[in-house]
């Protein structure tokens, strides 16, 4: 079931949203060479409660941990770990927040240390193809028309589309329907309503869109052992086109 929020509850979102993306924002300095990603777990757990939030992660579907923080070709879900940062790795870091019962979620994307053009490459385009799908998220416009514009562009840029994780409907819980694809076709799908609150997040990869899963059951990683790379915003739908509820303030930068 869809639920459509009333602006009360975008309004709550939107301050559970802040929250997160100060979490990210805190992230940019605290990632380096020699941390570890259970180190960015203690750290995003510890901010989160001593502003009053939740980790809503922990508990979800049994999921023990704060964040889920993916190296490198590992797609999405890669377990917090003590094995140091190296320069040179790309670490996605995805958590959701309760901010007094409203949820928020977003995954964001660092460079471990120095870049590389292939990395710089990817990250530049995993970010405008998010951007370019909350474009098309405006009441009246299709499901598919987000997942169409990613697809197009990404692909142009000679990078493929992860198929097996998707955007999601949120609030009051992590995941509800309905389901946002990353690929697609214009003009099909579901159309977009005032009210809905969703993710955007597409995975980009350098080699196959194609998967592999881990042992634990959880983390994914591409079948090639290519590069992937994820950047995820919750937004709303309103009658004035997308509020991104999650906001670092870097829009209009890609």
């Amino acid at each position: 079931m869809i639920t459509l929020k009333s602006p009360r509850e975008i309004e709550m979102m939107d301050e559970s949203g802040e929250l997160l993306a100060d979490v990210h924002r805190h992230l940019r300095t605290f990632i380096k060479p020699g941390v570890t990603s259970w180190d960015i777990e203690v750290f995003v757990r510890d901010f989160i409660e001593s502003r009053g939030g939740i980790a809503a992660q922990i508990g979800f579907e049994d999921y023990k941990y704060a964040t889920c923080c993916s190296i490198n070709d590992e797609i999405c879900h890669g377990f917090p770990r003590k094995k140091p940062l190296k320069d040179g790795d790309l670490i996605k870091v995805d958590m959701c927040i309760d901010l007094k019962g409203a949820v928020s979620d977003s995954c964001w994307a660092y460079v471990v240390g120095n870049s590389t053009p292939e990395l710089d490459h990817l990250m530049a385009v995993t970010k405008k193809a998010l951007y370019l799908g909350i474009e098309q998220a405006k009441v009246g416009n299709r499901i598919g028309d987000i997942g169409h514009a990613i697809q197009t562009y990404v692909e142009s840029e000679d990078l493929s589309v992860v198929r097996d994780f998707v955007g999601h409907g949120i609030g009051p819980t992590i995941h509800e329907s309905p389901v946002i694809p990353h690929y697609g076709e214009a003009g099909k799908g579901l159309r977009l309503k005032e009210g809905m609150v969703i993710t955007i997040e597409p995975m980009i990869n350098t080699g196959t869109w194609r998967m592999k899963m881990d042992p634990n059951g959880w983390t994914a990683y591409t079948l090639d052992g290519g590069i992937s790379c994820q950047f995820e915003h919750t937004l709303a739908i309103t009658k004035d086109g997308p509020k991104i509820l999650t906001s670092q303030g870097e829009e209009g930068t890609y």
